[in-house]
């Protein structure tokens, strides 16, 4: 993990920046590869996409967990906040880069 620093980068005529190295090398970004641009209150978060392995072992430990659950019935999600839960169960937040 690399230290919490910032670092100011300039946006290019049609909003481009480029991740510095240091960053794509720490949370392994790779040329071609895919981020995810998350809005926030004042910033913007980017985050590696996570790869094909990674999502499906978070299927199976998900499916693992809820093996031996009654299903959803209709109604079940009423006030919850579908975001919210896909952050929990995704966990997808722990490898945001602010």
């Amino acid at each position: 993990m690399i230290p919490l620093v910032s670092i100011r980068l300039k946006v290019g005529p049609k909003g481009q920046i480029v991740i510095p190295k240091v960053f794509r090398e720490a949370y392994g970004i790779k040329e071609g590869g895919e981020v995810i641009v998350e809005p926030q209150k004042n910033e913007l978060v980017i985050k590696r996409a996570p790869n094909t392995e990674e999502l499906l072992k978070k299927l199976r430990e998900y499916h693992k967990k809820r093996r031996g659950k009654k299903p959803a019935r209709l109604g079940d999600l009423k006030g919850v906040s579908l975001e919210d839960e896909f952050d929990e169960v995704w966990g997808l937040g722990d490898e945001a880069v602010h």
